[in-house]
């Protein structure tokens, strides 16, 4: 599975995969007033500013996933449940390993809401080790918003 950097021109086609894919997997775990504020043109929006940290995998145009990271944060996965089974889950994740791993980053961490049992199997089945529970300040068009999360942890590696 080809993974490679995300273009302006598909912000908008994996916003709706962002969408689609957060309210499939997090709706029913969210507060109400977050999953009011997850629409698609705050995903838009978010993937905007995000863009230099972001990989894709899937067809050029109508990618079927991405990873972003931050610092030393795998701060986002999404993959489209029609891709979900394919290996692009785990391309995306080794992608992001990589790229933190060579920014130097040691202990990389990533947030995962509690309750999302197949986000958490995935990251644990990747080597991912669940670190307990921290409060996020999740960033929404009407500022920070406290969510309660899992944070995994795994140690990284520099490729020679």
């Amino acid at each position: 599975m080809q993974v490679r950097p995300a273009s302006t021109g598909e912000i908008n086609h994996l916003a709706q995969v962002w969408h689609d894919a957060w309210h499939g997997s997090h709706a029913a775990l969210a507060p109400p007033e977050l999953v009011r504020l997850r629409t698609l043109a705050s995903f838009r929006d978010r993937l905007a500013v995000m863009l230099p940290g972001i990989s894709v995998a899937g067809p050029a145009g109508a990618p079927l996933g991405f990873c972003a990271i931050r610092n030393d944060e795998l701060y986002q996965l999404f993959v489209s449940s029609q891709a979900h089974g394919t290996g692009i889950a785990a391309a995306l994740i080794a992608d992001a390993e990589a790229r933190l791993a060579a920014r130097g980053v040691e202990l990389a961490w990533l947030a995962c809401a509690i309750g999302n049992n197949r986000a958490a199997r995935f990251y644990e089945k990747s080597g991912w080790r669940n670190a307990g529970q921290f409060v996020m300040m999740s960033e929404t068009s009407n500022g920070p918003f406290p969510v309660d999360q899992w944070r995994f942890e795994k140690r990284l590696t520099r490729s020679a």
